[in-house]
């Protein structure tokens, strides 16, 4: 049997099909009044819409209304008398439309009003962003990237200039457990081996008092479609260069951690690229850009950025089950001679996008594989700085972009002679990652929402940790982590009166990620931690919502790395609320 072939000359008209087929696919059953409600409501709107856009007059519109009705009026009057059921009503039939040619209208209506686009204002279409799943943001497991795109390049005025961003204003309390192991009676490790160096070796460091904040989040991006298939983007956002997983700025604290006194904030570059598209569904990205990989902040923090290249792949819709790959090419570092060796991460994924049911019900599912390359520690083998004055350069797992976790040992030859203390990771990385999200639309616009996520670093090799410690004893470190999470509500909160409420369950290993990436809120950051993420957003008005979370955080292992059966325990539980409002742009 041929496809069938659609041809759809006029934009306008195609739109308002397209909107009757998509917003309200139509079957014979007993709440087909209120679709054809929702249908008459959401063409009426997208026809004030264009009107309002100046993509048709109001005169047009009129005459089309005008010839709709007698078109309408006349099929009645050539339609046989209606079938009448025993109890005397009318029975009516509505055919259901096959997803194939909903599909196949949704890609040809993109087409046609893009190239409409190009032809009147001379722009080309700008790539889908990236959406969160179900909140906009945050702990637990909310969705980094969506592989789906669509109908894009021209903003409101006609403009190939686009522009977005948010601001986020949060309140929070930080309350660590009572109990908690004092940092000022442990030392670092046994004695060298830690999985927490910037907490447990300053006797100074806080594990019992509680604190509070208050911190603001802006970013500002602009998006040019600057040729045909040609995208360039630049993202401005608050925060440091101090840390690869946070735009927070703490209000009221200066550099350094010195008090703010009213004082600015400061602007970091957070994203720079270049985006070709060659062909339709294939996209070339180089620089620093959005996450291209789908996943939760089990594996990846929600506001990370990448530097360096990568290259997607989405099939179109209709075909192969919406698949789509990503392969992507990221240095960590650069290589210089006597001051540090190259570091780099390549990132494989390949995935469905499955959409299923008359109510656009959708399971994404990925599978991926992140390697790093260099990443270990080396231990040295001299205590004369003369011979290698930069090798310690070399593989130290710097203070400014680990958070806390990880195994880590002292590549220092001889501690006691070193006036520093330097630290390497002890495990290689090479992450297998699936993520599932499945989003049940069957009471629309009511959606449940099910994540799952599980990573293996099936780099990890406690006997080769050891060789590369210099013989240390090594108990313990874990390698695996899942999280879990069901969200009630609107998939992300849009309009005044959408809301959502998720509960997730998250643990994650020692050494299961870099924790350099993950999430920097639950357990304040990094690996070796497990609980309860509970959260809630509430729509105040168009893009403006609250948001409310509390995260429950215990250690997996202890922050010391176990060398015997009678190595000391520590224990670390923190809870953190946080309290939020977010506007986007």
């Amino acid at each position: 049997m041929k496809p069938i072939q659609l041809h759809l000359h006029k934009p306008v008209l195609a739109t308002l099909l397209a909107s009757c087929l998509l917003l309200a696919p139509l079957t014979a059953r007993s709440d087909e009044r209120e679709d054809l409600e929702k249908l008459r409501a959401s063409v009426l709107g997208l026809i004030d819409t264009l009107v309002k856009n100046g993509v048709i007059g109001r005169g047009q519109v009129d005459a089309m209304m005008r010839d709709a009705q007698r078109r309408a009026e006349a099929r009645l009057a050539e339609l046989p008398a209606p079938e009448v059921g025993p109890d005397g009503k009318k029975i009516v039939r509505v055919a259901s439309v096959p997803e194939a040619m909903r599909a196949q209208i949704r890609e040809q209506v993109k087409a046609e009003l893009a190239a409409q686009g190009r032809a009147e204002w001379g722009a080309a279409p700008v790539p889908g962003r990236a959406v969160a799943a179900g909140t906009a943001g945050g702990s637990g497991g909310a969705l980094a990237t969506d592989v789906a795109g669509g109908i894009a390049g021209l903003t409101d005025t006609g403009s190939r200039v686009q522009m977005e961003g948010d601001i986020r204003l949060r309140a929070e309390a930080i309350r660590p457990s009572a109990d908690n192991t004092p940092a000022s009676v442990i030392s670092v490790g046994s004695p060298d081996m830690t999985r927490a160096a910037d907490l447990w070796s300053n006797p100074s460091a806080n594990t019992q008092e509680h604190q509070e904040r208050s911190r603001v989040r802006a970013r500002l991006g602009v998006n040019v479609a600057v040729a045909e298939g040609v995208t360039a983007g630049v993202t401005l956002a608050t925060g440091s260069t101090t840390g690869p997983t946070s735009t927070n700025q703490t209000m009221a604290q200066g550099a350094g951690g010195t008090p703010g006194y009213f004082n600015k904030y400061g602007l970091v570059l957070d994203r720079a690229f270049i985006r070709y598209e060659p062909a339709n569904g294939l996209s070339l990205s180089a620089g620093r850009f959005r996450n291209p990989f789908l996943g939760t902040d089990l594996v990846w923090a929600d506001d990370l950025n990448f530097e360096g290249v990568a290259l997607s792949f989405k099939a179109p819709a209709g075909t192969l089950m919406d698949s789509f790959a990503t392969v992507g090419w990221f240095p960590l570092s650069y290589g210089v001679p006597k001051q540090g060796s190259r570091r780099s991460l390549l990132g494989l994924q390949a995935g469905v996008n499955w959409q299923f049911g008359v109510k656009e019900n959708r399971l994404k599912l990925g599978v991926a594989l992140y390697d790093y390359g260099g990443i270990e520690g080396i231990k040295e083998t001299t205590t004369d700085k003369s011979t290698v004055p930069d090798y310690v350069v070399r593989s130290e797992y710097g203070a400014g972009y680990r958070q806390r976790g990880n195994t880590l040992f002292r590549i220092n030859a001889n501690p006691n002679v070193d006036s520093a203390t330097n630290w390497g990771l002890a495990s290689s990385f090479r992450e297998l990652n699936l993520t599932a999200v499945l989003d049940v639309a069957q009471f629309d616009p009511m959606h449940l929402v099910l994540s799952a996520d599980i990573v293996r670093n099936i780099g990890f090799d406690r006997g080769a940790m050891q060789r590369r410690m210099g013989g240390n004893n090594l108990f313990g470190g874990d390698a695996l982590g899942y999280l879990g999470k069901v969200q009630v509500g609107a998939p992300v909160v849009k309009l005044k009166g959408d809301w959502n409420v998720s509960l997730a369950y998250r643990r994650l290993g020692s050494d299961a990620v870099l924790d350099a990436f993950t999430n920097s809120d639950f357990g304040l950051g990094g690996t070796n931690n497990k609980g309860f993420v509970l959260g809630g957003n509430l729509g105040i008005a168009k893009n403006t919502w609250l948001s409310a979370r509390w995260m429950s955080s215990d250690l997996v292992e202890s922050m010391v790395p176990a060398a015997s059966a009678t190595s000391a325990k520590t224990k670390y539980s923190v809870d953190t609320l946080q309290f939020e409002i977010n506007a986007r742009y």
